[in-house]
C-alpha cells in the first residue's frame, strides 16, 4: 500500500478535530433545518441546525482545497439556495447523503484554512442543536500539513509500453476508496475493501490465464475521481471495463440480495438501478470533485456518437456475465439491469458494473468476504470475458 493510502486510513480513523461526542436515539431521524455563515477572511463559522445532537468528524483535503465533515444519515430540509452563498474563507458547500447511515458536508475554500474547532451543541429548551465549524486562515504550507492529499493513480507505464502486445487489456475498477467508503455493513465491513479483495482475485486469475493485459484503476485504499477511472481505461486503450461494487439496503427499504450486472443507459431499467445510478454518481460531489467537466452538449455528443456498437458489446457482455455467474453466485430477482453511472460513459470501452451483491444481506456478506467464493466467482467472470471475446474475435473473421 502506498504512503498516502496509509496516512489517509490514519487520518480517518484519528479525525483532524477529534470527534464531537454525542450519540444517536435508535429510530430518531436527523434533520438539517438550517444553515448560515458568519465571519471574514481571517475566520468564518459554519452554522448548521440540527434536531439533535449527532457526533461528527472534520478533515481537510487539499488539491482542490476543501473542508470535509461526516456526519450520521441527515435529511437536509435547508432553505432553497443554501450552499451557493459564499463569504470570508468560505467559497460555497454542498451537502448530502453518500452511503446508507452517512451524510458529508463538503466546505469549497477560497483561501487556505485550518479547522480551529469542531463541536455540536445540544438542544436547550427552543433552540435547535447546532453543529458549528470555525475555520481560521492560514498558509498553503501550514494547510498542506494538516490536510490529506488525494494520490491519483498514474498511468501505467508497463501498460503504456506494450505497444506490440496485442493482447485485450481488462481495466477492473474497484469501486470507492478513501473518504469514500461506499455502503457499510452491519459488521463495520466497508464495500471499498470487500470489492477491493475481489478485484485483486479477478486480476490474480486474469494474469493466470496469459491471455490478457490487466490494469486497476486502484490497489490500495485511494480515491480515485469518476471520470478519472473513466479516463484510465479510455487513454491506455482497454478492451474491456468491469466496475466492481456492493450495494447495502437502509433500514426500513425492504430486503434484497444476489448479484447484478448494470450497463449504462440514458434512462433506468427501474427505480431502483435509477437509485444505485444516484447514489454512486453522488461519490464525486461529496468529495469535492465535479462530475461535470463537460459541457451537457459536448457530453451528449460523445454518449451518441461512438456507443451505440459499445452499448451493444456492453449488453452482449452483461448477459454472458450473468450466464457465467449463475454457476457460483446467487444471482438478484432481476440480474441485467441498466442506468445512467458515469464510471461507464466511456463511448468506445465496453463496459458494465457489477454488484457483487448485497452488504445489507447476512448471507450475501458471508459469501464476499470468503476467500473460496472470491476465487470462484472470479472464475465464472474470467470465462465470461473468455465468451466474450472468442465471440468478437468470430464475428470479426466471418466478416
Amino acid at each position: 500500500m502506498r504512503i498516502a493510502g496509509i496516512l489517509l486510513g490514519l487520518v480517518l480513523a484519528a479525525g483532524f478535530s477529534g470527534p464531537v461526542y454525542a450519540q444517536q436515539t435508535a429510530g430518531q431521524r436527523t434533520l438539517a433545518l438550517d444553515a448560515r455563515l458568519a465571519g471574514d477572511a481571517n475566520r468564518t463559522r459554519l452554522v448548521i441546525d440540527l434536531n439533535r445532537k449527532v457526533e461528527v468528524r472534520a478533515y481537510q483535503i487539499a488539491n482542490p482545497n476543501r473542508i470535509v465533515v461526516d456526519l450520521p444519515e441527515v435529511t437536509f430540509d435547508l432553505p432553497v439556495g443554501a450552499g451557493k452563498q459564499s463569504r470570508g474563507l468560505v467559497a460555497a458547500y454542498r451537502y448530502g447523503n453518500f452511503a446508507p447511515g452517512k451524510a458529508r458536508i463538503v466546505i469549497d475554500l477560497r483561501e487556505p484554512a485550518n479547522i480551529d474547532k469542531t463541536f455540536v451543541i445540544p438542544a436547550v429548551e427552543d433552540q435547535p442543536a447546532r453543529l458549528v465549524i470555525d475555520l481560521v486562515r492560514t498558509d498553503a504550507a501550514t494547510f498542506l500539513k494538516q490536510a490529506i492529499i488525494p494520490e491519483k493513480p498514474q498511468p501505467n507505464a508497463q501498460v503504456q509500453q506494450q505497444t506490440t502486445d496485442t493482447r485485450p487489456l481488462i481495466v477492473i475498477d474497484p469501486g470507492h476508496g478513501g473518504p469514500d467508503t461506499g455502503a457499510i455493513a452491519k459488521t463495520g465491513d466497508e464495500e471499498k475493501e470487500v470489492v477491493l479483495q475481489v478485484a485483486k482475485q479477478l486480476r490474480a486469475e486474469l494474469l493466470r490465464t496469459s491471455r490478457y493485459r490487466v490494469l486497476m484503476t486502484r490497489d490500495d485504499d485511494t480515491f480515485v475521481p469518476l471520470e478519472e477511472r473513466v479516463s484510465i481505461a479510455r487513454t491506455n486503450g482497454a478492451s474491456l471495463f468491469i466496475s466492481v461494487h456492493a450495494d447495502s439496503l437502509s433500514k426500513g427499504t425492504g430486503e434484497a440480495s444476489g448479484a447484478t450486472v448494470y450497463t449504462v443507459s440514458e434512462r433506468a431499467s427501474d427505480k431502483e438501478a435509477q437509485s444505485l445510478a444516484d447514489k454512486e454518481n453522488r461519490a464525486d460531489i461529496l468529495a469535492g470533485y465535479n462530475l461535470a467537466t463537460q459541457p451537457d452538449d459536448v457530453a451528449n455528443i460523445l454518449f451518441n456518437l461512438a456507443q451505440r456498437d459499445t452499448m451493444n458489446a456492453s449488453a452482449m457482455f452483461a448477459r454472458t456475465l450473468v450466464g457465467t455467474l449463475k454457476k457460483s453466485a446467487r444471482l438478484h430477482k432481476s440480474p441485467l439491469k441498466s442506468a445512467g453511472f458515469v464510471v461507464l460513459r466511456s463511448p468506445e470501452v465496453p463496459s458494465v458494473l457489477l454488484e457483487l451483491g448485497y452488504l445489507s444481506s447476512p448471507a450475501d456478506l458471508k459469501q464476499m468476504t470468503s476467500d473460496a467464493w472470491r476465487e470462484k466467482v472470479s472464475r465464472s467472470v474470467v470465462e465470461a470475458i473468455d465468451k466474450f471475446f472468442a465471440s468478437r474475435t468470430s464475428t470479426v473473421v466471418g466478416r
